[in-house]
């Protein structure tokens, strides 16, 4: 497991300084504790025993409080900034220091991660460099990481520039796994931003990954944010959001629940939210469950559109939410239909799948990736076939009268409750739990 992590806690934190304007950012306390205590504590107990900490605004203070980590049973070791060096020059110190895996933390987070979990992702992919990267309520100002299939990290959207195209919320949170050969790319001892001028400058030069996760990753950055983040550590929302312990979700069907049936969809443009849909993911956004989309794209199999295709639509759909401030954790999708004989078919997707819905694979993967137990979740959708699927996994369901509103007639059973649109569903949801 991974021994050493540096947290970079030499920014000034204009932001939020009106609130906590004689201390730096990283000693801000939340119900009592410093948010670098916590980031520490949150580490330790993963096996974390060396701590670099990178210092430069009132970085006396935070030296001061800390010492040398044996209150709080760790090693710490400063790296001071006599000039400020941004997120990553100060790195530059540790090449003769550091020679295995070791994690980085903007000092500026609250957390509570798996980071067994993530390390175990890193070792798999044989990352030079993980990025633990989720959605957010606010991707529109904020860089978007691109990956691909296998979550490897190919491009970025930085928040400054125009985006003419739809983007998937996939956004960097601020925690890092690295192996030494990311100190290669740091030469001087000067200002340098760690996404800018390390990671994605050298795309091409490095193994690069995103780890998504659903876990809780906030920075108190500004004063509302900061009053969130304390509102969710009194409701224990962050530690309940470890993917060590078993997660909730609320299961969701896109076509006709979230975006508005018109049949077979080809095109991104076609996209649009249905009545409800922003007011119920913020609901769900801010509760103990996750939202995670299941959704059968037959149209693929038919030769409509391709699976890029597809991609586009959920990008368009990630856009929509995240301009309004909601977001799904994460979307699955089943291409396959298993009857042949239609002009333009792709024979490769005409297959008798698991994961087409009523089937319950789709539920299955994510449950597997975010540790779900299905017992305690819940599926919303328009058509029989998603009560079916409910069914078919045991968990309850909810039929919403959008969309389809069930007359597909598919199959002969009933929802656990009916509601009129997502947001009187999620509603039901955490009202019965």
């Amino acid at each position: 497991m991974i021994r050493e992590a540096v947290i970079i806690a030499g920014g000034k934190g204009t932001r939020i300084s009106r609130l906590f304007p004689d201390i730096p950012k990283p000693l801000i306390p939340i119900d009592g504790v410093p948010i670098i205590e916590r980031q520490i504590l949150q580490m330790k107990k993963y096996g974390v025993e060396k701590f670099y900490i990178t210092v430069g605004y009132k970085g006396d203070l935070i030296k001061n409080y800390l010492r040398d980590g044996s209150k709080l049973e760790v090693e710490i070791e400063y790296i001071e900034e006599k000039e400020p060096l941004g997120t990553a020059g100060a790195l530059f110190y540790l090449k003769n220091k550091i020679t295995k895996d070791f994690i980085i933390s903007m000092g500026d987070l609250i957390y509570d991660v798996s980071w067994k979990r993530a390390f175990e992702f890193h070792q798999r992919v044989s990352a030079d460099l993980t990025l633990l990267i989720h959605p957010n309520d606010h991707p529109y100002d904020s860089d978007i990481v691109i990956v691909d299939k296998t979550g490897r990290v190919i491009g970025w959207l930085p928040k400054n520039l125009e985006r003419k195209k739809p983007y998937r919320n996939i956004v960097n949170s601020g925690l890092y796994i690295a192996t030494p050969k990311i100190l290669e790319f740091i030469e001087k001892p000067v200002k340098t931003d760690l996404e800018k001028d390390v990671v994605f400058s050298n795309l091409d030069k490095m193994c690069i990954y995103g780890y998504r996760t659903s876990e809780y990753i906030k920075d108190v950055g500004t004063p509302e944010r900061y009053d969130r983040v304390k509102t969710d550590i009194k409701r224990d929302l962050i530690s309940k959001r470890n993917l060590d312990k078993p997660q909730k979700a609320i299961f969701l069907d896109r076509d006709g629940t979230l975006n508005k049936y018109k049949g077979f969809i080809t095109d991104w443009r076609e996209i649009e939210l249905e009545e409800g849909v922003v007011e119920g993911l913020k609901q769900i956004n801010r509760s103990e469950y996750l939202a995670i989309v299941v959704t059968n794209q037959a149209v693929v199999a038919f030769g409509k559109c391709s699976e890029e295709d597809v991609d586009m639509m959920h990008a368009r759909l990630d856009t929509l939410l995240g301009k309004e401030g909601a977001y799904v954790d994460d979307i699955f999708y089943c291409p396959h239909y298993p009857e042949r004989g239609y002009p333009g078919e792709r024979v490769e997707y005409k297959i008798d799948c698991e994961c087409r819905k009523p089937k319950t694979g789709l539920l299955e993967k994510a449950a597997e990736k975010y540790n779900i137990d299905l017992k305690k979740s819940w599926l919303i959708g328009d058509s029989t076939v998603d009560i079916q699927t409910a069914k078919n996994a045991g968990i309850k369901s909810i039929l919403v009268l959008t969309g389809l509103k069930g007359t597909d007639g598919k199959y002969n059973v009933k929802p656990d409750y009916i509601a009129s649109n997502l947001k009187e569903a999620v509603g039901i949801v955490l009202k019965i739990g």
